[in-house]
């Protein structure tokens, strides 16, 4: 992989903050039009690198799913003398920006999850996931090929960062992640904006409506779906609408503090 187009970023000035976390085995590259469309709106956009993605697929031998959530609490503790700090994460970056603001409400003012991926799409993918908890598939298949990525946009596809392949023991990963997700859910107390792609062919778009239902403590929650385009939404050809709507969300709660109104319900006490 380019060791370029892939590296962390950050872009913008102003009072507030926006994270960006990229998905599973991508890269910032993912991100970067939807942190660039933030940062002309006036705001400080950091995108990090996760553990092990971007660079060679012997890197994600390396690391699990603690090192992407430690990595992400990191770059979220850099953020804390801005004003107003939102959350934006694509596919797995959505899980974990949704575990931030579970765990740390008072840090988080609002999040945007984009192709949350909490069900994977298919019957073959499903058996993946069963197979995945126990080490049968680690000793059949240790590596997975990667030939591409999920864009729809010929122009965005050719120019995609893509990691050769990477070691199935990740997906158990990815896996625990969705499970800790799906339990963190009902204790997200921000405002959230769930964008899904219908044509996506890496996770189940319904998976995403259903994981806006469980969030049942947010203030609000509102639902965006593309007709168009795949699964990378920030790079596809409704990358440009998605920035706009994000933006639009994020815009009132940069001048309101939501966690001062009455009518928001306390936060559920953590599972046991």
């Amino acid at each position: 992989m380019d060791g370029e187009s892939t590296a962390p970023f950050a872009l913008g000035r102003g009072p507030d903050a926006c994270l960006l976390l990229h998905g599973f085995t991508g890269s910032p590259w993912e991100v970067r039009p939807l942190g660039e469309a933030l940062a002309a709106r006036g705001m400080r956009v950091v995108a990090p690198r996760l553990p092990g993605h971007g660079t060679t697929p012997e890197a994600m031998l390396k690391v699990d799913y603690r090192d992407w959530q430690a990595c992400a609490e990191e770059a979220l503790a850099s953020l804390s003398g801005y004003r107003r700090v939102f959350v934006a994460g694509l596919s797995m970056g959505a899980l974990l920006a949704l575990r931030l603001a579970a765990h740390q409400p008072e840090a988080v003012h609002a999040l945007a999850l984009v192709a949350p991926a909490v069900r994977f799409r298919g019957a073959r993918m499903a058996l993946v996931r069963q197979l995945c908890r126990t080490p049968l598939l680690e000793w059949t298949t240790p590596w997975v090929d990667k030939g591409g990525t999920d864009i729809s946009d010929p122009k965005a596809l050719a120019q995609a960062p893509v990691l050769a392949a990477f070691p199935v023991a990740r997906l158990r990963d990815l896996c625990t992640l969705q499970d800790l997700a799906v339990v963190d859910a009902p204790r997200v107390r921000c405002p959230v904006l769930v964008a899904t792609a219908e044509h996506d062919h890496v996770v189940d778009p319904e998976g995403g409506r259903w994981l806006a239902r469980r969030m049942t403590a947010s203030p609000e929650v509102r639902l965006v779906a593309y007709a168009q385009g795949f699964h990378i939404i920030p790079r596809d050809v409704c990358g440009a609408r998605l920035a706009e709507e994000v933006g639009d969300f994020l815009q009132p709660w940069q001048e309101e503090d939501f966690r001062s109104r009455p009518d928001v319900p306390a936060q559920d006490a953590p599972p046991p």
